[in-house]
């Protein structure tokens, strides 16, 4: 039986369009770690809920009913996240603003975002420092994900691989609260990498990598990753990671990690969803589309959006009706089960 209308839900949205306002206090909280007497107060940040509905109005919203989609993760923008700048302190009040200006955005359109959280990570800081604002923001805010970035060193890679016990403070949480973690590093600092197109789709790999070189999923059997980005070059090269995964005595792919990693849709041409749907199985794909961010111009080649993902999803001949439905919230709701919830409770 096909689903006639899917809610279509995208799980990979960005604030990248928050009021000048946040992005001057920022500049200001890095100047003052220069200078600490110049450190800025985060109530000195005014944000009206005017201010709020203009920068989504005009920006999300328009393109979420242009193109057609429903209900957004909404979460603060990656590159700002930035947690190699600083201390723990300094993340910490940083993340805290941010999500804070996320849930307020939830609240003023609750029908369309709904929130994800930033950690208040830093380089060579314990990650259960991360976990009061992991906890306040699905107890207080009602978040149904967090984002986890492997690498707060901002592309030089000095923290250990996602499968050592260093992590395992923050999947306790994720375990304990049933939600899952989007892997999504921030800016690269590191002149090698450039953020959008290499250093974002390298951890999205690399992230894959580890995953399949550990056994982290044995310690915990309902931990759920997201990567991103289609899962930078991993369905392109799913034969080498099926090999490696033989060579190094795993099990298969399908029971060693596909009951916890999932992909998202943003892949920006339809030979890549095309090749996605084809190679991952469609109970691991997510709808997204990361819009107004790393990519936001228009292709010449079709006319559209690059970023309009929704398109090449509906145009795809690799998905019956029934897996679309899967792929635009049926998968979402599953993976994301606070959000099941909350639509849920609203009769959706």
């Amino acid at each position: 039986m096909s689903q006639a209308k899917p809610l279509i839900i995208d799980v990979h949205g960005h604030y990248t369009t928050a009021p000048a306002a946040l992005g001057a206090w920022r500049d200001l909280q890095i100047a003052a770690l220069k200078d600490p007497s110049q450190k800025p107060d985060p109530k000195a940040l005014k944000i009206s809920d005017d201010e709020l509905r203009e920068s989504i109005e005009k920006n999300q919203l328009r393109l979420m009913k242009e193109r057609g989609s429903d209900l957004t993760i909404f979460s603060p923008r990656a590159s700002f996240m930035a947690h190699h700048i600083g201390d723990f302190e300094t993340s910490s009040t940083w993340a805290a603003i941010c999500n804070e200006l996320c849930y307020r955005v939830s609240q003023l359109f609750p029908d369309n975002f709904i929130g994800a959280a930033m950690l208040p990570q830093s380089p060579g800081v314990d990650p259960k420092t991360c976990i009061p604002e992991l906890e306040r923001c699905v107890k207080d805010y009602g978040f149904v994900g967090i984002n986890l970035n492997p690498d707060p060193s901002g592309g030089h890679w000095n923290s250990p691989p996602l499968t050592d016990r260093h992590w395992y403070p923050i999947y306790e949480k994720m375990v304990e609260h049933d939600i899952p973690a989007m892997i999504h590093v921030s800016t690269s600092c590191n002149s090698c990498f450039h953020t959008t197109g290499s250093h974002y789709l390298n951890a999205d790999t690399t992230a894959f990598m580890q995953c399949l070189q550990g056994d982290l999923f044995k310690d915990f059997p309902t931990l759920k990753f997201l990567i991103p980005h289609g899962g930078g070059a991993v369905p392109y090269h799913w034969g080498r990671f099926r090999g490696l995964a033989q060579e190094m005595k795993k099990p298969l792919l399908d029971e060693h990690l596909m009951n916890n990693i999932f992909f998202d849709t943003c892949v920006y041409h339809q030979p890549g969803i095309d090749l996605l749907t084809q190679v991952i199985p469609v109970k691991n794909i997510l709808f997204a589309s990361e819009m107004i961010g790393a990519v936001r111009g228009i292709d010449p080649q079709t006319g559209y959006y690059y970023d309009d993902t929704k398109r090449y999803v509906n145009a795809t001949e690799n998905l019956t009706d029934e897996e679309r439905y899967a792929v635009f919230e049926g998968n979402a709701r599953r993976v994301f089960s606070r959000l099941d919830t909350a639509l849920k409770a609203k009769g959706l």
